[in-house]
């Protein structure tokens, strides 16, 4: 693999509701949106994602936020992985562009 490592960085596409929807307004074509937990990824989590990318151009993740997961009564011992660590794996999904707490 060649390449600047740097250019690749998930923590980029890591946005807040305010610069997601900023960055909203610079795009063309359909935006999709999806949600959720995505606590451990599985390979339905990658099934649902593929199929959100494929309805439009850009695809933008809502994941819920730790305090949601305790809410949605998950388990008493969920989410496993802290909002950051999570938000950080799906970033690094090259179909999703945006990922939101």
């Amino acid at each position: 693999m060649t390449g600047d490592i740097a250019a690749f960085d998930p923590r980029r596409k890591i946005l807040s509701w305010h610069a997601a929807h900023e960055w909203r307004r610079r795009q063309t074509g359909p935006v999709v949106f999806t949600n959720g937990v995505f606590d451990l990824l599985h390979p339905g989590h990658i099934d649902v994602l593929r199929g959100a990318r494929a309805e439009g151009k850009q695809l933008v993740v809502g994941l819920n936020a730790d305090a949601s997961v305790r809410r949605l009564n998950k388990g008493p011992d969920r989410p496993i992985r802290h909002e950051s660590e999570r938000a950080y794996v799906l970033a690094a999904l090259e179909l999703i562009d945006v990922v939101v707490v």
